[in-house]
């Protein structure tokens, strides 16, 4: 067996200004792809030939791990993401004001973790047993290592925004904020619906 590409939810173009189609060529179509070749090169022929890509990320550390989280991370990144402004439904919106007071405190600080983060990485909102947390991984990580439910994340590695923003990673971050998060998904991860869409095997 061997891993894919997935095909984007949406037109390159669908966002604007906000994610340019060139971004999505360079990000998806040669970034994300080249994790995808490298996680296939690497299990061709080995014992995890027949995995999910959730289990090799389980098992595996080094380069393995590295390429695997990154497919990973890629494809529920993108499903994350909307072209069209949604709301936040009720269910989603109630948890986090009970976990972080307002959707605004909430906004602002996944946006402090997001744009404090170090190097390359991912931003993450996570449901940790019963409670909203707000975390970022360096470089590859993924909760999926990590027994974390994952809700959202922003990939904050530069290749992400570079290309739209320059350096200017708080105005990436608080774009995608808000005007570019599909709520809906975030939703159905609170029960894990959403979550198997970035899996594969």
């Amino acid at each position: 067996m061997s891993f894919e590409l997935p095909t984007l939810p949406y037109a390159k173009t669908a966002f604007g200004e906000l994610i340019s189609e060139a971004t999505f060529n360079f990000h998806h179509g040669k970034h994300h792809n080249a994790y995808v070749t490298k996680t296939n090169d690497a299990i061709d022929g080995t014992d995890h030939a027949d995995k999910k890509l959730s289990e090799i990320i389980k098992a595996a550390d080094g380069g393995l791990f590295n390429n695997a989280a990154q497919v990973w991370n890629h494809s529920f990144y993108w499903l994350c993401l909307s072209p069209e402004k949604k709301e936040m439904p009720a269910e989603l919106k109630s948890r986090i004001e009970a976990d972080f007071g307002s959707v605004e405190e909430f906004k602002e600080k996944f946006k402090a973790e997001a744009t404090g983060h170090f190097a390359s990485g991912w931003a993450w909102l996570v449901l940790n047993g019963d409670k909203l947390e707000i975390t970022s991984l360096h470089d590859a990580d993924s909760p999926v290592a990590h027994d974390m439910k994952p809700l959202l994340t922003i990939d904050v590695w530069e290749h992400a925004y570079y290309l739209d923003y320059q350096n200017a990673r708080p105005d990436y971050v608080t774009a995608l904020l808000d005007n570019a998060i599909d709520w809906d998904f975030v939703a159905q991860n609170l029960d894990g619906e959403g979550v198997s869409r970035a899996d594969q095997g």
